[in-house]
């Protein structure tokens, strides 16, 4: 049997360069990097035998094998030892069966991927776990690298935060101010991190920390560093492990610098290369109207990317206006039958709430990928009886304003059709009988 190996090449496939470099851009073209693995390495092991060997890390207490990312370490970053990794026990998340949702949609089956069901409540863990411990493994061999930083919009800098705290390394995060939660502020603050709020959008943060991280003591975590991809990416193998390695017909997942779409493909294409899958799913990345460059490239037959300036939008670990993975995912959606939508602000908080109503808690992100298979289904554009799986990429507790002021009808622009008010009634089982014989013959309805 073939070593295993990784390194990173160029998206064009012309240089090659060691994972210990500091390194996120190609020295001979300027393109992004990727994390390249050995594949003839491993298709050398049989489809059975990978299958056997993560049903049984499944099982195990091991704590690579507790993390659902480390538990597929051979096509993640098979050299590093296992006394480098630095895991908060991420990945591994639910697959919700949505049945209620669906049947309200004319649906028969769908899922929705819970990866916000992890410690730092967002689908950031999955890659940054990849990327810090790496960080880890290169300083303990004398690397000088002197911390980790990130542009974020929340939830990249709470999962960098956490994991820098837990490995000792020193982290900076770049904030757009006054435009994260407070759930996703307070947690890089709470972790030790160095947080400076810039009075700029996150484009404006990543102009501001590939200037900080040109030097090389300063390591770059955002997903321009394709370390971070090859943890996300197994979010493909995990569905299908979840799916007793059946293949969804159609994945929904919202996007705004695009590395996530990325990812999954990434994903895919390794389980096809394993012999794990015979198939490949369908691929819609769906972004909010106020933030789509994505979108109106797709729409031109992705000439090129324009960068716009991104509007506000309530869904804003996504308000993105110069995507940074745009390469990559516009391969993926051309090599995944794919296609991308735009949801409004009324259309992505209406489907975040509708879903809530059938046991969902879903964060404004996860409601444009809902409102995107809501508007799909409404043209016929996802059949009936199409297998549908949408990911969701935060918790929606990370978003408390936003549930509160849907139910409050007070966000601006917005007529919240699925508000659920708070009754007000005195201490006195008339009036409160009154109130429910009226809340619950409406709701029989």
């Amino acid at each position: 049997m073939k070593p295993f190996h990784a390194q990173f090449q160029n998206i064009n496939g012309t240089d090659t360069y060691p994972l210990d470099q500091v390194i996120y851009r190609s020295t001979v073209d300027g393109s992004l990097l990727e994390v390249h693995h050995d594949r003839d390495a491993l298709a050398s092991r049989s489809p059975l035998e990978w299958k056997k060997l993560f049903a049984e890390r499944r099982m195990s207490f091991r704590p690579a094998d507790m993390s659902g990312i480390w538990s597929k370490r051979e096509m993640v970053l098979p050299e590093i030892p296992e006394e480098d990794i630095v895991t908060l026990q991420e990945g591994w998340n639910p697959l919700f069966d949505a049945s209620a949702l669906a049947k309200e949609l004319g649906m028969n089956k769908l899922f929705v991927k819970l990866c916000g069901n992890s410690h730092t409540g967002s689908f950031k863990d999955l890659g940054m776990t990849v990327l810090v411990s790496q960080v880890n493994h290169m300083i303990k061999k004398g690397a000088s690298i002197d911390a980790v930083a990130c542009a974020s919009t929340g939830d990249t800098s709470a999962a960098l935060s956490a994991f820098c705290a837990k490995a000792g390394i020193p982290s900076i995060v770049f904030l757009p101010a006054g435009k994260t939660s407070i759930a996703q502020l307070i947690q890089p603050i709470s972790n030790g991190s160095i947080v400076l709020a810039l009075d700029t959008d996150f484009d404006g943060c990543m102009q501001i920390v590939q200037q900080v991280t040109a030097d090389n003591r300063i390591y770059l975590a955002n997903s321009m560093n394709s370390l971070r991809i090859e943890g996300q990416k197994t979010i493909s193998p995990e569905i299908c492990q979840q799916l007793d390695w059946h293949v969804p017909d159609t994945i929904i997942i919202p996007g705004g610098n695009l590395g996530n779409v990325s990812a999954l493909a990434k994903g895919f294409d390794d389980c096809l290369a394993m012999g794990l899958i015979d198939k490949k799913p369908r691929i819609i990345v769906a972004q909010a109207e106020n933030a789509n460059p994505f979108y109106q490239a797709y729409q031109r037959g992705f000439d090129k990317l324009i960068p716009v300036k991104a509007k506000k939008t309530l869904a804003s670990a996504i308000q993105i206006g110069n995507p940074v993975s745009y390469p990559k995912a516009e391969r993926a959606i051309k090599n995944y039958n794919g296609m991308v939508i735009s949801v409004s602000e009324q259309e992505l908080a209406d489907a975040a709430h509708r879903a809530d109503r059938t046991g969902l808690y879903c964060c404004p992100h996860t409601g444009v990928a809902l409102g995107a298979l809501t508007k799909l289904r409404s043209e016929n554009k996802i059949a009936p009886d199409e297998e549908v799986v949408v990911i969701s990429t935060a918790h929606g507790l990370k978003f408390t304003e936003f549930k509160v002021a849907y139910h409050e009808n007070t966000l601006e622009g917005i007529s919240s059709k699925f508000a659920n008010p708070i009754f007000k009634a005195p201490a006195e089982i008339g009036p409160v009988m009154d109130i429910l014989k009226k809340e619950m013959a409406n709701r029989r309805r």
